[in-house]
């Protein structure tokens, strides 16, 4: 039988407040365990929380950045349940009616665009954490800590339908979901922090079937790696179990990066067990139009807009603009390269970028803001691929000097030096493909019986002679006229 895969997420964003969403508590990671939690985020008798301003205006601003509808009224609501780090045995956070409503998340999956609706952002609390290691009782028992630093941190969920049919769907709408709050610089998204982890909502169905299968919730996947292999992982537990006559439980799973599975935390709660009412403490979240003017007025050019830009302006593909707008810093750095160089030139920049420049923060595991070529010595050296002083592979080369800081990083400097500058004269090279004709008849003979690869291969024996550096269209044009 053919299954299909359907997944849902629930993303949690912390929000980049100073404080927390109902205490003026600091949210800075990293403090020592509970030193920043007052009494309203110990839930002491009497303290009642006030709500953050900072945190409605940054889900005001994913609201407008996803087309979603800002409600102009929400309502704050206890989620009840019980967990020793969270001291009110309720959470506070919105259900019937929550801020942003709607929207949509669009993106690439391969060459192919993709579309995933939003149900819902709501505002919230977080919890705290319970700390499980390295400590122990009067006895010498084992024994678990509780750290109060976090609860009370300004979550936005953001909420998706049930669209994405893979792993890679799922990642690729995941990165781009984190692309758009980092941008908006809403959240961080610190993912080692928990500034950004995803819930993955996952069941299986007959290819075809209309109906859903039973879902697994796996929470708390706090990397893009782990969030493509507990999906895949999970599918197949629960294609394996349907197909040995089992039935899928709905329940709440952990992924275990180490052994590569998840396992059982508990059976899945529906809304109807979390005992939902509005907080009696907490009037509604009105939010006026004004309001919501004064935030779209301070919010940058989106991704999208800038996408949209990308490609009618600069002429690039959907995919290229789609890749260059996933990072606001990358967007800027392309764009601050390719406004330096000649028009028409957009595209050679963002294959350079896309290529190289990415490849090596990649490997050296380096953000676009710590990169050590800057955005003008780059199109520095695009300007000599372009006017044909060095080839794209000898520019490459040009760069790895540049990455390591050779000659002050400057391109110029680096080809002078290092004598790279490009062949380009036609009786050089032509002495050049005479040599290599009349040392590999048998080559040219293959070339003559019909057999094009040979034509490449004396395309690569000239190269070969001229250590990289002649003009490679040149070298096509001669060796097509000495051959014709």
């Amino acid at each position: 039988m053919e299954w299909e895969i359907v997944i849902g997420l629930e993303t949690h964003a912390q929000l980049s407040t100073a404080s927390k969403i109902f205490s003026s508590s600091s949210t800075k990671y990293g403090a020592l365990p509970n030193t920043q939690a007052n009494e309203i985020d110990m839930a002491l008798p009497g303290s009642l929380p006030v709500l953050n301003r900072g945190a409605v205006e940054r889900a005001i601003a994913f609201g407008l950045a996803v087309g979603a509808h800002v409600a102009p009224r929400s309502v704050f609501a206890r989620k009840n349940y019980f967990y020793p780090d969270l001291p009110k045995n309720y959470q506070i956070s919105q259900f019937e009616i929550p801020v942003v409503q709607g929207g949509e998340i669009r993106f690439f999956v391969g060459d192919t665009e993709k579309t995933v609706r939003l149900t819902r952002a709501h505002l919230e609390e977080d919890a705290g954490k319970s700390l499980h290691e390295n400590f122990t009782g009067p006895h010498g028992e084992s024994s678990t800590g509780i750290d109060l630093n976090r609860a009370g941190t300004p979550l936005l969920e953001i909420v998706s339908e049930p669209e994405m049919r893979s792993a890679a769907e799922a990642v690729a709408y995941a990165r781009t979901l984190h692309g758009l709050v980092v941008w908006l610089g809403i959240c961080d998204g610190n993912m080692q922090e928990g500034s950004f982890r995803c819930d993955a909502n996952v069941s299986v169905r007959p290819k075809g079937q209309a109906e859903f299968g039973t879902r697994c919730e796996i929470k708390n996947l706090n990397s893009f790696r782990f969030l493509e292999r507990a999906i895949l992982h999970e599918a197949q537990r629960q294609i394996d179990l349907i197909e040995d006559g089992g039935k899928v439980r709905q329940e709440t799973r952990l992924y275990d990066a180490d052994k590569d599975e998840t396992r059982s935390m508990r059976s899945k709660e529906d809304s109807d067990d979390y005992r939902y009412f509005p907080d009696p403490d907490l009037p509604p979240l009105v939010i006026a139009p004004e309001w919501i003017e004064r935030v779209k007025a301070g919010m940058p050019e989106l991704p999208s807009a800038k996408r949209k830009r990308f490609e009618s302006d600069l002429g690039l593909t959907g995919y290229d603009a789609a890749q260059l707008t996933l990072d606001r810093a990358f967007a800027d750095y392309f764009e601050a390269t390719a406004k330096q160089l000649p028009e028409g030139q957009a595209k050679l920049a963002a294959n350079w970028v896309l290529g190289e420049v990415s490849a090596a923060l990649n490997r050296d595991e380096i953000s676009i803001d710590a990169i050590p070529v800057s955005a003008d010595a780059l199109a520095g050296l695009i300007k000599r691929i372009i006017d044909g002083t060095v080839s794209n592979k000898i520019a490459r080369d040009v760069f790895t000097a540049m990455w390591a800081g050779e000659h002050n990083g400057n391109a110029d400097a680096i080809i002078e030096a290092k004598g790279l500058k490009q062949i380009s004269d036609t009786g050089a090279i032509g002495k050049m493909v005479d040599e290599v004709l009349a040392a590999h008849p048998a080559i040219v003979e293959e070339y003559r019986a019909g057999k094009q690869k040979a034509f490449n291969s004396l395309v690569g024996q000239v190269m070969k002679a001229a250590k990289g550096k002649a003009n490679p269209q040149q070298v096509n044009d001669l060796l097509k006229e000495k051959l014709g």
